[in-house]
């Protein structure tokens, strides 16, 4: 097996598993370690116990879609009545 054909089965194998090392994740969202680490605390991604990160959660990242934090905060009512 060619270095190269290693590198596609193992990019193919990323996409299929629930859970990516940080140095898969860094593959899968193909980001440098500082840009991902920078997009994960913006939406409030975190390792799980593991040490793994959630695949779904990279794939909202991904998407452009609102942070996690974002969608929580919109949802909780203050109480506060505008005048």
């Amino acid at each position: 097996m060619k270095k190269e054909e290693f590198y596609i089965l193992k990019a193919i194998a990323i996409c299929y598993k629930p859970y990516l090392k940080p140095e898969e994740a860094m593959v899968y969202c193909n980001l440098a370690h500082t840009q991902l680490a920078k997009r994960l605390s913006e939406f409030g991604i975190y390792k799980n116990e593991s040490g793994y990160y959630k695949r779904e959660d990279l794939d909202l990242m991904m998407s452009g879609s609102n942070a996690k934090l974002q969608l929580r905060a919109s949802s909780i009512s203050l109480g506060i009545v505008k005048k």
